[in-house]
């Protein structure tokens, strides 16, 4: 069976680098903790504000149990 697992951070400005490590950090926990054997895709999409501007990320964790 597969499932779908979706994770969110906010994205400030100059802090890019460190906001995507900490959700590296989320996922990869997340699959430690659940024994996560399988991971079928890792897919990221921004999100953006009114003006365009991108202000966070969502990942999807698509795997297998």
């Amino acid at each position: 069976m597969f499932k779908v697992k979706t994770f969110g951070i906010e994205i400030m400005p100059l802090k890019t680098m460190h906001e995507l490590s900490e959700l590296d950090g989320i996922v990869n926990k997340f699959i430690t903790e659940n024994n996560i054997k399988r991971v079928i895709t890792v897919s990221d999409v921004a999100t953006t504000d009114d003006k365009g501007e991108t202000i966070g990320l969502i990942r999807v964790l698509c795997y297998e149990v």
